[in-house]
């Protein structure tokens, strides 16, 4: 016999609403373990032991973020930080702190983060080309010896992120832009988080230096004097690596002409010049084609279509000479030969393309044909190591757990690039602050922010003169992030060591000239 159970609409109800409070709960169980809403203000510290030049240095990792506010004190953003201090050393008065940011605009800490200063490096091979499996190992050339690290990733880069206003509400696309994406915004917001971090972690008697790469040259070089005026602190020096043009223009003539060096340097990597410049050693070359650059190529560029022809024919046969490329593409060019277009040419007949950050780097086209590469070979390769390393790298060796996306390159655009004066704000924190020096650091085969260009920022950053004993410049053979290039990571550390403890003055030198 069949019984028929009747079950009422009153039950029905208590169990579906049993069900969804039961499903709520898993939903919020794994919301709490899994979840892309950012941490504003939270940190994890581990502690490591490494070796730096062949002696144990003990230190602490701490990774977190830390707000940016506004005048009410409401958060805004939270900025993704990684901190290293050495333990073994007690003294922080005395310790110099070191402030690291790359660039972009839009580019996250994690290249000089994991490839230059920090107590880690890719697993690459010693010229920087792609290893597997992806990660990381120990840099013994790391400048944590002689001075406490921070790499910031400012606003959208890493897992640093743009935060609800008070209604709740994210702000809208101008007023991100307004707020952070910008020469001076930048500068603003990032200088009130510098002030927060120093005072949390007590570090105001410490000596302070930034370190830029690439747009982060802007960046520092702005912060410098926002610093001193609106934080007042006083740094010791700023290192500007691969730099911009730090608003200090280089168009036109010069623009086209500062182009030469680089050119002859890559070239000579690819053994494309003729056997009397290729016998002669990079540091042989290149003075010699700077000379011809501002002597002779310069005045001939400004001469434009009024040029005559046989001065062109001969400034065309020296270009060729120290470019690679054949005098009829430099005449087609009007003498003005494009990066773009040099990429392309060079090893055209070999069938392959150089990069552009770093011309050591081969690509190969669809087509031998064009004017400029089908993509740029060693950003590729690049992405390759640092992608997986920094997810890798901060998840199980620092112990930074989230789900939220790490920006490699996040989304900053369009980037307020009006009233950039950041390369005479910094000469105005030098002639303020006599403690502060500035050295410059470059790739030879860089070919977005060659060498001569950085070396023509530097010269004309103070055009009186007086101060150029407090300006330096080093160059490598690598490219754009030099220090890939082991031989390169050893030298251009070593370079920073020296700056860093070289500008510590004594306790007896006062600050003024």
């Amino acid at each position: 016999m069949r019984t028929t159970t009747v079950i009422s609409k009153k039950a029905i109800l208590k169990i579906a609403s049993f069900l969804l409070l039961s499903l709520c709960a898993v939903a919020n169980i794994n919301a709490s373990e899994f979840s892309r809403n950012v941490d504003i203000d939270n940190k994890t510290t581990t502690s490591h032991t490494t070796k730096i030049g062949g002696k144990k240095i003990k230190y602490t990792a701490t990774v977190g973020t830390q707000p940016v506010w506004d005048e009410e004190g409401h958060p805004t953003a939270t900025l993704f930080y990684t901190y290293y201090q050495r333990t073994d050393i007690k003294d922080t008065a005395s310790r110099p702190l070191l402030i690291s940011f790359n660039g972009g605009p839009g580019s996250a800490s994690v290249w000089m983060h994991v490839a230059y200063t920090g107590p880690k490096v890719l697993n690459v091979d010693d010229e920087g080309y792609p290893l597997q499996p992806y990660g990381v190992k120990t840099n013994p050339y790391s400048v944590l010896d002689v001075a406490d690290i921070v790499f910031v990733n400012p606003v959208n880069t890493g897992y640093s992120r743009v935060l609800p206003n008070k209604e709740g509400k994210m702000p809208s696309k101008a007023e991100q832009k307004s707020m952070f994406f910008g020469v001076n915004a930048d500068i603003e917001y990032l200088a009130d988080w510098v002030n927060t971090f120093v005072t949390r972690y007590n570090r105001w008697r410490s000596p302070k230096y930034l370190i830029g790469e690439s747009y982060g040259t802007t960046r520092v070089s702005g912060l410098a004097l926002e610093l001193q005026g609106r934080q007042w602190m006083y740094l010791n020096g700023v290192v500007l690596v691969s730099p911009t043009d730090i608003g200090i223009e280089r168009k036109g003539p010069v623009k086209a002409a500062n182009r030469l060096p680089y050119f002859a340097a890559a070239a000579w990597h690819h053994k494309a010049l003729s056997s009397e410049l290729q016998d002669l050693d990079l540091d042989e070359l290149l003075p010699q084609v700077e000379r011809f650059t501002l002597e002779t190529y310069l005045p001939a560029l400004a001469k434009g279509g009024f040029i005559s022809e046989q001065e062109k024919q001969a400034v065309a046969e020296q270009v060729s000479k120290y470019s690679g490329l054949s005098v009829q593409e430099v005449i087609r060019n009007n003498l003005d030969v494009s990066t773009s277009y040099f990429w392309k040419e060079l090893l055209r007949e070999r069938g392959q393309t150089v990069g552009r950050l770093d011309s050591r780097y081969l690509g190969i086209d669809e087509k031998d044909t064009g004017s400029r590469p089908d993509y740029y070979a060693e950003l590729t390769s690049w992405l390759h190591s640092f992608t997986p390393a920094i997810n890798y790298y901060l998840r199980e060796e620092l112990g930074y757990v989230t789900d939220v996306k790490y920006n490699m390159f996040g989304n900053v655009h369009p980037w307020d690039r009006s009233n950039n004066n950041t390369g005479k704000n910094l000469r105005l924190a030098m002639a303020q602050n006599p403690y502060l020096n500035v050295m410059v650091q470059a790739g030879y085969y860089d070919g977005a922010t060659n060498y001569f260009d950085a070396k023509y920022t530097m010269w004309h950053l103070d055009q009186s003169g007086k101060m150029k004993d407090r300006l330096s410049f080093k160059g490598y053979r690598s490219g754009h992030m030099m220090y890939l290039r082991y031989e390169d990571l050893r030298q251009s550390n070593e370079d920073l060591r020296q700056f860093i403890l070289n500008t510590i003055p004594s306790t007896t030198m006062p600050a003024k000239y």
